[in-house]
């Protein structure tokens, strides 16, 4: 007989590790003990040898479904004499643990089976180890009930069976309820002064509140449901008049709005799903995918900026018994508006209070429920691309907090303090980085006030202490504000980091690159070393050695009036005619009431008076689409180049082609000419060219240039790998161009596969680097 210790570390509780260990041990007839403890699942297991190592073996390669090991050590230890059994012992803590929290995950389908009959029918709190919140409910690590918000629920008779009985998936499931002891919804309506919306006796309970839930929102209300990880915003998506209700409401006038659907099949009458799409709605995180939209009848305001919708399924019991009651009442495909429970620019709701006190003035009824979110966590978005890859949009639910890695040896704690917009925060601890949830964009005090929560609770889980920060460049960012504040409390160094440097951090780091590598970049604004307004960059870029180089960047284009250019288009457009003397042959029009606005910017241009230059390959978008009088002013970020991909029309592979980059003679940067892009998109304008067309050689011709001066550099440097990162490449067509012509030329092309191109990801790539300038 032999004994041997394992210590198994990763996603590695509240998955039904142990239930999985404790059937492993019986089925190979040995003896021990499973547990969790701070530095993982530890496991004794005593039998003969070769069915220990028969064991060891079933570890790796039978894992349960959510479960991820990340590290498995072993060592051998002294047999214990007359061990009866295997048993699973009691849980112990400590100050350092090696255990990564697993993410909220969607109902599985035992449990959705469970709802049709039995003593959890209809019950929308159903879960197991395979399924259920997780990440949401979580305070601390060991993972066990009493550190989650479900402490308050204790568990009937029949559950605490399940709960205790090895042999059931629902064995050390934490959330684990029923109707007898666990969460309750109810209904409420804000016309009916008896019914407040906290746990009034007058509300509408269960089934009954959920069948007046779906008649309220058939009827045209706009509703606020408690799910997982916050409100959502919901109603009739079929109903013109309670979109456009709910958009007055909100004040998001074009942004795309998410719908929830109850199956595949309502998923395909409404949207082009094919496999890739299918795959990503049903897979464990369910998120939103922007699938490409079908002539349906839905109203074209749910999303009248693009030709995709964003679709998800139900992944909680609760949305499933919301559908349930919903879909009978529909003639066609059901479709309920899901969108985030907030007001504009502000976190989503969180608590039954919190949702009333902010989003009274928007919905008109509310779903609650008495299960506690402890951590506000969105909906993740995910884009489609051609074959059966992806790009994640929002990083948040069903994702987090799964780490990326750090491509190197790293030591210690360096935190990323993310970007302005779409911001993220990240830990690193050893070789792992955790990226926090999509916190939003940091223009107001309740968005900082949640980043700095996001960031008190990550160090709970993880049980670490920033010894670095990084932050980006831009002093005057709300997150630089932050981190300088963070850093002065803790008393450690804080560095500064060019926006467009941690993009490529990220997307070198994300594919395990430690050695030299070149980043394309392109994004909107971020600030560069010489303090110039950048985004359409070529680095060379070594992580390991955290060292960095701007090598070529786009030709600048003019910002009359500044941060106004970017909000409203026309102005780049209008200056970059005007430089050029096209104002005269180009059909373009200024808006009537911006024309006094207009006759300044010659006067600025010649002056440089307001007019930054920026080299941001997402004002060449913006320009290109105000030209062609796609969109003239915004209502969100990246709305121009939203509306120019979608107008794209099917044709030739016909690039606008541009002038050789010039090269500066002292510093040796190369300027790519952008500005010949747009001057090609005038002439065809002009011409009465179809803007599908023009729209279709600008995108061609502007991956066509990029890949041609990175293929260069690449050359020269000899370098074959080339990382793509940036909003830009939240652009599926530019994205698929990009690494079509980067393998044409002989090159790897490298994008992000597990956060998202945007500013979602700057947070990491501050890590990456922080972590390597320890190293020196």
């Amino acid at each position: 007989m032999i004994r041997r210790l394992f210590i198994a570390q990763g996603r590695v509780q509240g998955v039904g590790f142990r239930p999985f260990v404790f059937s492993l041990a019986e089925e190979f007839g040995l003896t021990g003990s499973v547990r969790n403890a701070p530095e993982g699942v530890c496991i004794e297991i005593q039998g003969p040898p070769t069915k220990v190592e028969t064991f060891a073996r079933a570890l790796e390669t039978r894992l349960p479904p959510l479960a991820e090991l990340t590290g498995l050590e072993s060592a051998e230890m002294p047999p214990v004499a007359d061990e009866p059994v295997f048993v699973i012992a009691k849980s112990s803590a400590g100050s350092e643990h090696a255990v990564l929290v697993s993410p909220d995950t969607a109902l599985c389908p035992d449990c959705r089976s469970d709802m049709d009959a039995g003593r959890r029918k209809g019950y929308p709190f159903t879960n197991c180890t395979n399924c259920g919140p997780r990440y949401t409910i979580t305070r601390s690590i060991p993972y066990d009930r009493l550190s989650t918000s479900m402490a308050c629920f204790p568990l009937c008779k029949a559950c605490r069976e399940e709960y205790e009985n090895p042999r059931d998936r629902r064995f050390h499931a934490q959330p684990n309820a029923c109707p007898d002891c666990g969460p309750t919804a109810w209904f409420t309506r804000l016309n009916d002064p008896v019914r407040t919306g906290l746990a009034d006796p007058a509300s509408l309970p269960g089934e009954v509140g959920l069948r007046a839930l779906a008649e309220f929102l058939r009827a045209g209300g706009i509703a606020a449901i408690k799910g997982l990880g916050g409100f959502h915003l919901a109603c009739d998506a079929w109903s013109v008049e309670a979109v456009a209700r709910l958009r007055k409401a909100k004040n998001r006038p074009h942004k795309p709005l998410a719908l929830m659907v109850p199956d595949l099949e309502a998923a395909r009458a409404l949207a082009e799903v094919g496999e890739t799409e299918a795959d990503l709605l049903l897979s464990v995180a369910h998120p939103i995918v922007l699938c490409r939209k079908k002539e349906s009848g839905l109203p074209a305001s749910l999303a009248p900026d693009t030709n995709c919708l964003g679709l998800m399924l139900p992944y909680t019991p609760l949305h499933e018994a919301v559908l349930g009651q919903y879909a009978p009442l529909c003639a066609g495909p059901a479709a309920l508006v899901m969108t985030s429970g907030n007001r504009g620019g502000e976190p989503i709701a969180l608590g039954n209070r919190e949702a009333l006190a902010r989003l009274g003035g928007i919905a008109e009824a509310f779903l609650f429920h008495n299960r506690d979110i402890l951590i506000r966590v969105d909906d993740s978005v995910v884009r489609p691309l051609s074959g059966a890859s992806a790009i994640l949009l929002r990083r948040a639910r069903g994702y987090v907090p799964l780490p990326a890695p750090i491509p190197f040896t790293a030591t210690g704690c360096v935190l990323g303090a993310g970007a302005e917009l779409k911001h993220t925060l990240c830990l690193s601890k050893g070789k792992a980085a955790f990226v926090s949830q999509h916190i939003g964009d940091m223009e107001n005090l309740e968005t900082a006030d949640f980043a700095e929560k996001i960031l008190r609770h990550m160090e709970c889980l993880l049980q670490v202490r920033p010894d670095l920060i990084v932050r980006d460049l831009h002093p005057n960012y709300r997150s630089s504000e932050l981190a300088e504040i963070w850093a002065k409390e803790a008393g450690i160094p804080c560095l500064g980091l060019p926006h467009h440097a941690a993009h490529a951090f990220a997307v070198l780091g994300e594919n395990g690159m430690p050695g030299p590598a070149l980043a394309l970049t392109l994004d909107g604004t971020g600030l560069g070393e010489d303090g110039s307004l950048q985004g359409g960059e070529i680095f060379w870029v070594h992580p390991e050695r955290a060292a960095f180089k701007r090598l070529a960047g786009l030709e600048p284009v003019p910002l009359p009036g500044g941060e106004a250019a970017v909000r409203e288009p026309w102005r780049i457009a209008y200056a970059l005619l005007q430089r050029y003397n096209l104002l005269s042959d180009v059909p373009f029009v200024v808006p009537q009431e911006k024309e006094d606005a207009a006759r300044l910017i010659p006067a600025m241009l010649d002056r440089g008076l307001n007019c930054p230059p920026s080299s941001g390959c997402g004002r060449l978008f913006d320009a290109v689409a105000a030209l062609l009088g796609l969109c003239a002013a915004t209502t969100y970020e990246g709305q121009a180049a939203i509306r120019l991909e979608s107008a794209i029309t099917p044709g030739p592979n016909d690039p606008y082609v541009v002038p050789p980059s010039t090269t500066d003679p002292t510093s040796g940067l190369h300027t790519l000419p952008g500005h010949a892009l747009f001057l090609a998109a005038a002439k065809d304008s002009a011409r009465g060219v179809p803007v599908g067309t023009i729209a279709r050689r600008f995108h061609l011709g502007l991956a066509r240039m990029l890949v041609d001066a990175a293929a260069t550099l690449a050359r020269r440097h000899g370098i074959m790998a080339v990382g793509l990162s940036g909003g830009c490449l939240n652009n599926a067509f530019l994205a698929e161009a990009l690494v079509a012509h980067l393998q044409e030329c002989g090159l790897t092309p490298l994008l992000h596969k597990i956060l998202p191109p945007g500013d979602g990801c700057i947070s990491y790539g501050q890590a990456v680097f922080g972590a390597a300038r320890k190293n020196f």
